[in-house]
Order: structure tokens, then sequence, then C-alpha cells
């Protein structure tokens, strides 16, 4: 009986020894691979600003209506 406990807490501290060392690995591993990602990403690209289509319209002598319907949608979907 003494000797299957042994053998049960000796593979209980191989078994927690192992995870242990794993977890560790693949900590330094992920934070490597973070590190190397960031390395040879490319710049990102400026984006262009959205052209607001109604202040676009009346700026080209748009339509007066055209400005309200919109401005009415817009009003609608976020109320």
């Amino acid at each position: 009986m003494e000797n299957l406990i042994s053998e049960g807490l000796s593979l209980m501290v191989y078994g927690m020894g192992f995870v242990f060392v794993f977890l560790t690995l693949l900590v330094f591993v992920t934070n490597f691979m973070s590190k190397l990602v960031v390395k040879f990403e490319p710049a990102p690209q400026p984006k262009a600003a959205p052209q607001r289509v109604a202040t676009a319209a009346v700026a080209q002598g748009g339509n007066d209506e055209l400005v309200a319907v919109m401005s009415a949608a817009v009003h609608k979907y976020r109320s």
C-alpha cells in the first residue's frame, strides 16, 4: 500500500511539472511570435475620411428634398 501511494505522488509531481514547463514554454513562444509579427507587419495605411453625402450634395447645388430625406433617415436610424 505504501508503494502505491508513493508511485501516485511521484506521478502527480511529474505530471504537474510537465504541465508547468509546457505552459511556461507556451507563454514564451507566444510572446516571441507576437514580437515577430509586429516586427514584420507592414505599416498600416492611412484611410481616407469618408465624405458626407449630404454635405457633398449641398456643395454641388444638390436637391433640398434629397438632403431632407437623408436627414430624416439618419435621425430615424439613430433613434
